[in-house]
């Protein structure tokens, strides 16, 4: 606890010289002890591991098993064919990760920061990784604070710490401050963190805590413990899996059983009990679902947001609550003045006097076209610009030969400049102490005498700018006869108020609407005060009243149920801690929502790791953020979020409608298979092991795919969230696939049925046939559950028309090549039972229609 020592505990703490530093062969020593300054990072999995994780789903897991037993049963073909689709799914989950962590990579910026480090006597530059405990770092505005330090020196020094703690305005240090009990980092006066800001000022330093001992280090290392808990669609997925997995079992074994009673061969029946466990797994599912994410995460990374773990995408689109963080994602994160209050009236154009003191009385510095210095003050300069006057050409007219610094306790500061024989001082600070040094006032441009009536009017107007959060500086003048310092402040001309904020971005309003249409809660969670979070959540209609804000310290006196009672109501929660975000979230969690959390800060990175889903900002998020995130905004703009939900749901909804396709399909092969087996005693399976791989490989597998670039729902943002707990048939998908199941597996007994007056290849060619082409046609059905394709677009999905046309073409290719014929057991068919074969494919469609016509 470096903040509740002296300057010289602390020398002899490090054992480190105060004026020498640390000497080169020390510093190097300690480095090889300590290691580099650095903040570890998540161990990265191997390509190979990666790829292994993939055999980890349980539908995986079946087919493998699938594939052993066409092995021992003499079945290579067939456990050839289940093997290749296996490893495909593979190899695809396992490019889409890599991919991920490119990105990822790439949007890292390749620098390496350094540091002033003095050594031996002598500053010198280096790589801020080298630094070690004892190093006497000095440092800037612009600089980046590369360790813990305590501070020894300071002139008008300022940090900006929000990346930590989460404070929009920068923290005034104190060297001589000392501690005498526990602080938190926010309170720590005498100390600069790794990874902050020098915003003003300079100082200088001892290294105390270096790498993951630093504080943005404790909470880097709070992340290391990996959250393995499944998404929504993993969790389905493996439920199906295990169901698929114990159906199959059930229905082999009724199937065995009873071709035994018959009087079969046993041998026979086990062949063809592999095949309807063949046919009770939908192969191709895992890689359509895995295929139709990787391309919602291609669509999403051109939107600007970044995926890093592939099912992130299903569980956005689940999204109920969007817990922000205020500084740099609602807001701009850079002051500007947004009201003032000067000639006795508000927001009128303000006189070439006010814009001179927002102008010159700051200690800002420009570097090229960058304005390095407090935001506040860079607010002030900022706004003189834009009104034409410029800082740099004024200061050569009106030269600074003096200033008297800002304090905490003076809480103004003033600037004295020569303009020819003349001097002039320029004052700003807090209202209270300007307006009672002040004997006139600027009343169109002439200087008149202040009564106390116009004292009251300035004061209220001050309370007026309060009440909406803006931090208010009040404006002075005079003219300096002696350069004394106890007069030069006395007498002065009142110029104006300039009242500024850290603005909400311009779309912030239209996202938050268009959650609210979604039904999606949008709740802020902030280091500031509960008046300036309420002053935005209102600009934004987040808010209506100030009961919807709770402060950290009231979250303090809430037990766990009180807080998930308060999560249901409060739509802010101001002044919190890194360790409120992560009760919040689990809050919102226990109360039945799919949680997501936004920020750039290092304060974030905790409660983004706890969400369901972390979004990190991509540009000007700290790294341990970004580490904990699933997906990085690449422009930082909330709307952003709003674009990824409504792709999220989208992707659901196609991951959904290629269930539903490959589902009823697996099903009508089931009831084929099943029912041939009961209901005609000629001991002749109506399909073979190949013809069912040939089925769901090749005739399901590209539709169900098409299926995944189905256009975007347009209204998929008028609905509320999925309930997390809701199943992937829910509001009749049940029905649906269970009756498209049936009735396809019904036609393709029939044309079994007659196909058998003639032999049984033209039953099975007959029965692959009719399958395969009315699960084609069935495909159009899936495009949309409810709504007739008409009404949605005969031919929008031109890949799905595509597939159909092709898939139709291969069966008759494969029908009527010899090869193929040998390969898939199929004969050449007669134009009269064509044509029975596509009355019966094509009356699925037919059927779909009329029953949406009824429901409709």
């Amino acid at each position: 606890m470096a903040y509740r020592n002296s300057i010289k505990e602390i020398a002899v703490l490090t054992d480190t010289n105060l004026n020498q530093g640390l000497s080169q062969s020390e510093a190097e020593k300690r480095w090889r002890r300590d290691g580099a300054n650095e903040l570890v990072e998540e161990k990265k999995e191997s390509p190979i591991k990666i790829f292994l994780e993939q055999f980890k789903d349980p539908m995986v897991i079946i087919l493998i098993i699938g594939a052993a037993l066409s092995v021992t049963l003499g079945e290579a073909m067939d456990a050839c064919i289940i093997l290749f689709v296996i490893i495909m799914n593979a190899l695809i989950g396992t490019g889409q990760v890599l991919k991920s962590e490119k990105a990822l990579a790439a949007l890292k910026q390749l620098i390496h920061p350094t540091c002033k480090v003095i050594r031996d006597g002598v500053l010198t530059e280096i790589n801020s990784s080298e630094c070690v405990v004892g190093d006497l770092i000095e440092f800037e505005a612009g600089d980046c604070i590369p360790c813990d330090l305590r501070l020894i020196s300071t002139t008008r020094l300022k940090l900006d710490e929000s990346l930590l703690t989460g404070e929009s305005e920068p923290a005034e240090k104190n060297e001589f401050f000392v501690a005498d009990g526990p602080l938190g980092p926010a309170d720590q006066r005498n100390m600069a963190f790794m990874s902050t800001y020098v915003t003003s000022g300079r100082g200088r330093g001892i290294a105390v805590h270096c790498g993951m001992d630093s504080e943005v280090g404790k909470i880097a290392a709070l992340l290391n413990k990996d959250n393995n808990e499944m998404t929504p669609m993993q969790r389905r997925m493996a439920e199906m899996g295990k169901m698929l997995g114990l159906l199959s079992v059930v229905l082999c074994a009724v199937m065995f059983a009873v071709g035994v009673i018959q009087g079969k061969n046993i041998f026979d029946m086990l062949l063809l009990a592999i095949s309807l466990a063949v046919a009770a797994i939908p192969e191709g599912l895992p890689a359509v679902v895995t295929i139709v994410q990787a391309m919602g995460v291609t669509t999403m990374s051109s939107q600007n947001a970044i995926v890093r773990k592939l099912h992130a995408v299903e569980t956005l689109g689940s999204v109920s609550v969007i817990c922000s963080d205020k500084t740099g994602t609602l807001t701009q994160n850079k002051m500007n003045v947004v009201s003032t209050y000067s000639d006795r009236e508000f927001d009128q154009p303000v006189t070439k006097e006010f814009l001179t003191i927002c102008a010159l009385c700051n200690n800002v510095e420009t570097r090229g076209d960058t304005l390095l210095g407090d935001p506040s003050e860079k607010a002030l300069v900022e706004f003189a610009q834009r009104h034409g006057i410029v800082k740099q050409q004024l200061e050569c007219s009106q030269i600074r030969i003096d200033e008297i610094p800002f304090d905490s306790n003076r809480k103004k500061m003033s600037t004295i400049h020569e303009i020819g024989q003349e001097k002039v001082v320029y004052t700003k600070g807090a209202v209270d102490r300007i307006i009672n040094q002040c004997t006139h006032l600027l009343v169109n441009g002439q200087k008149v005498l202040m009564s106390s009536y116009d004292k009251k009017c300035i004061m209220e107007a001050s309370k007026i700018m309060g009440q909406k959060a803006l931090r208010v500086f009040a404006l002075a003048m005079k003219s300096a006869h002696t350069l004394r310092e106890d007069t030069l402040e006395k007498d002065c001309t009142f110029v104006g108020l300039a009242g500024m904020m850290d603005p909400p971005r311009e779309e912030v309003a239209e996202a938050i609407e268009t959650c609210r249409k979604a039904q999606i809660r949008v709740v802020m969670i902030t280091g500031d005060s509960p008046i300036t979070a309420y002053a935005i959540g209102h600009q934004l209609k987040l808010v209506s009243r100030e009961e919807d804000v709770m402060s950290g310290d009231e979250i303090d006196t809430l037990n766990d149920d009180q807080l998930l009672q308060a999560c249901k109501r409060v739509r802010i929660f101001a002044r919190v801690s890194p360790e409120h975000k992560v009760r919040l979230v689990e809050s919102f969690k226990k109360n039945g929502g799919i949680v997501a959390m936004t920020g750039d800060g290092v304060n974030d990175a905790p409660a983004l790791k706890s969400a369901d889903i972390g979004i990190a900002m991509g540009e000007n998020g700290s790294d341990v953020c970004k580490s904990a995130s699933d997906i990085l905004l690449t422009d930082d703009n909330f709307k952003t979020i709003v674009t990824a939900v409504e792709a999220g749901r989208n992707i659901y909804l196609k991951i959904q409608k290629a269930v539903y396709y490959l589902l009823s399909c697996n099903l009508g092969e089931i009831m084929t298979l099943f029912l041939a087996v009961l209901l005609l005693p000629h001991g002749v399976p109506a399909l073979c092991a190949i013809q069912i791989l040939w089925v769901n490989l090749v005739t399901d597998a590209f539709p169900a795919l098409a299926l995944g670039v189905e256009p975007d729902d347009r209204h998929v943002m008028e609905q509320k969230p999925r309930d997390p707990k809701e199943s992937l048939f829910a509001h009749g998908g049940y029905a649906f696939v269970v009756c498209n199941g049936l009735y396809i597996g019904t036609i393709s007994l029939v044309a079994f049925k007659y196909g058998l007056a003639h032999s049984t290849v033209m039953a099975q060619t007959m029965a692959f046939m009719v399958l395969s082409m009315s699960q084609l046609f069935h495909a159009m059905n899936c495009r949309n559950d409810k709504v007739s394709m008409f009404s949605i677009g005969l031919f929008k999905n031109k890949w799905l028309i595509l597939t159909i046309v092709v898939g139709l073409a291969l069966q008759v290719f494969v029908c009527h090549f010899p090869p193929m014929n040998l390969l898939l057991k199929t004969m050449p068919l007669a134009l009269k039972e064509w044509l029975i074969v596509f009355g019966l494919s094509a009356s699925t469609m037919v059927i779909n229609e009329v029953s949406k016509l009824f429901n409709h």
